[in-house]
Formats: C-alpha cells, structure tokens, sequence
C-alpha cells in the first residue's frame, strides 16, 4: 500500500494527472466538486495510471478539500514513480 497526496482540480476540461507540484500529485477532472463526482472521477484516473483496480484507490483524508490523500492497495513507491515520475525531493 502507498500513500499519494494529491492537489484536484475539479470541473476542468478533461481528465489528466498534470504531474507533480510540490509535494502533491496534480489532477485536473472534469467531474464537480459535488455528491462525489470529482472523488470517484480522481480515484478512477489515478487507478487507471497505476495499472490497479479502481476499488483499491480510496480518498483516506480530504472528502472535501481540493488537498487529498490517497492510498492505493497492491502497489508500492516503484509504481507511484513508474506512473507518475520522481517526485520531488523531500523538504529536509
């Protein structure tokens, strides 16, 4: 299981993982920030980019803010790289 912080932006115009910024993962959706339709569409996108089933994704903190976290089952730090690229150095 891996940990992924995530920076949403909901009601954009198409799915995409824009990259890292900062310490968070970018991804624009195109689903509103309402009844969950920008969870369910931020989950989907970063299951399809890992190569897992969309079930193991879940939002474990955040529901409501822009400033997620996400943890993803069966899958580990090589893989976040794998899909996603370096992130950026850790802040000493």
């Amino acid at each position: 299981m891996v940990r992924i912080a995530v920076h949403v932006t909901p009601k954009a115009g198409r799915d995409e993982i824009a990259g890292w910024h900062g310490s968070e993962l970018a991804v624009r959706v195109t689903g509103a920030p309402e009844a969950g339709k920008a969870n369910t569409a931020v989950r989907e996108l970063v299951a399809l980019a890992l190569r897992v089933p969309k079930s193991t994704v879940r939002v474990v903190r955040g529901e409501t803010s822009r400033h997620k976290m996400l943890e993803a089952d069966g899958t580990t730090a090589e893989d976040v790289r794998a899909a996603f690229g370096d992130p950026p150095p850790e802040l000493s």
